[in-house]
């Protein structure tokens, strides 16, 4: 595994709960530690730019993809090994894919989410391959986790899909998790329609 698209906030969540961004700083620094580069998404604030720098203070590869839209807002980060600057979200995530072998999601808003979920679902389809974890902070995603076992339940989501989502409360555990992953064979996510 040579590099993970970390997807994390670009706040730093609630001023009370310094774990959000104590957890981005760890994320960072074990993967400079473990030889694992980082892909994120260029910017310099938030949960976002302390995995950066802290990667970056450890001598660890950092490569941000950022929109020209975010870029001009000034929060591009302009100490990165690379900064690519693309024109659109949908190129950003295209190209943080292709660049990474593994996706883990920190602690974020609906961009986190977003990040995450699709990339799962390229998973799901088998348009790509590679792990993807949640680095569930404080019990953060539990009643995301709860959702998606709601779905299963339902009907929705079928067990072996369930189980493309790796998740943690520490990241070494599940950063080995995400090394030792091993795609389960694909299926179909609908039944054949009766006639």
């Amino acid at each position: 595994m040579k590099r993970i698209a970390v997807f994390c906030g670009s706040g730093k969540g609630h001023p009370g709960r310094p774990y959000y961004l104590e957890a981005a700083r760890e994320t960072g620094r074990t993967l400079a530690e473990r030889g694992i580069g980082v892909v994120y998404g260029g910017g310099r604030i938030g949960l976002m730019g302390a995995v950066a720098d802290s990667a970056l203070e450890a001598g660890g590869e950092v490569i941000g993809v950022i929109p020209e839209s975010i870029a001009a807002l000034e929060v591009a980060h302009t100490g990165l090994s690379e900064l690519h600057v693309v024109a659109s979200m949908h190129e950003r995530k295209a190209l943080m894919a292709s660049l990474a072998d593994a996706v883990l999601a920190l602690p974020g808003g609906y961009g986190t989410f977003e990040e995450f979920f699709e990339a799962l679902t390229w998973a799901q389809l088998g348009l790509h391959r590679k792990p993807c974890g949640l680095l569930n902070v404080q019990g953060y995603y539990n009643h995301c986790l709860a959702q998606v076992d709601h779905a299963v339940n339902e009907g929705f989501i079928l067990p072996v899909h369930r189980d493309l989502i790796l998740h943690d409360t520490e990241l070494n555990p599940l950063l080995d998790r995400l090394r030792d992953f091993i795609p389960p064979p694909l299926q179909r996510w609908l039944e054949p329609r009766e006639s």
